[in-house]
């Protein structure tokens, strides 16, 4: 059986019902604010600080690294000292001896380079340990945060959900009744729109969306329905205050 054809009026209306529905859709889910938001920047913000906190680690490990690294060179270097300075008791000239001076000295600046560097990563080590405290302090208290305003989203949503559900059903049905093109058309005005309206009521002579005025004729033309009317100013479907 042939699909009927729809009347400018039956579209004029389909599309009228389908804003009305809409619109409910649009305010249920205003119920939720700029939680939505708020819950994705906070989750955003968290996973920031846990990145942080990885390097932080990595950054810890590696001090603990170059202490532990600089200690065994003292050690190595203490050690080489020592075998030097049993050498020189027994040493046949001085030439000998003053080689092994030489191989202590440079063991001695080997020491004391190690021991800049054990300072060094000793004090960076202490600030990322506090670095380490006060992220994991911040992560403990915005995940306590972030978790609050999930449970009012989810509450939020759950309160709505059936309604909402029901209403995009009644959508889905409504916008079968109107052509791809039409639809396509509505769809493109909603979103382009900040309050979501693309059909809207003449009101005092004048478009409901823009306040735009509306000349006597073309209000006419709008009234008797038999053909589709956009404002001239901000493109919305105009329909009359009886439908």
């Amino acid at each position: 059986m042939a699909k009927k054809e729809l009347t400018v009026e039956d579209k004029l209306r389909a599309l009228y019902d389908l804003q009305q529905v809409d619109s409910k859709i649009d305010n249920l889910r205003t119920l939720a604010g700029e939680l939505p938001q708020e819950v994705k920047d906070m989750a955003d913000e968290v996973e920031g600080l846990k990145t942080r906190l990885a390097n932080i680690e990595n950054d810890i490990k590696e001090c603990e690294t170059q202490i532990s690294d600089h200690r065994v060179r003292t050690e190595n270097a203490n050690a080489s000292i020592s075998r030097y300075k049993e050498q020189q008791n027994s040493v046949r000239n001085n030439r000998e001896f003053d080689n092994l001076n030489k191989e202590i000295e440079y063991q001695e600046l080997e020491i004391e380079a190690s021991q800049r560097k054990i300072k060094h990563f000793t004090a960076e080590l202490e600030a990322r340990l506090q670095d380490k405290a006060s992220t994991t302090k911040a992560i403990e208290e915005r995940t306590v945060d972030l978790n609050q305003k999930r449970s009012e989203l989810d509450q939020i949503l759950a309160e709505t959900k059936a309604e909402t559900e029901a209403l995009m059903l009644k959508a889905a049905e409504l916008s079968k009744k109107i052509d791809e093109r039409l639809l396509t058309a509505f769809n493109r005005i909603r979103k382009n729109a900040h309050n979501g309206l693309a059909v809207v009521k003449v009101e005092r002579d004048s478009c409901g969306g823009c306040h735009a005025k509306i000349p006597a004729q073309r209000q006419l033309d709008i009234r008797t329905r038999k053909k589709i009317i956009v404002c001239e100013f901000c493109g919305r479907i105009l329909v009359d205050p009886e439908m």
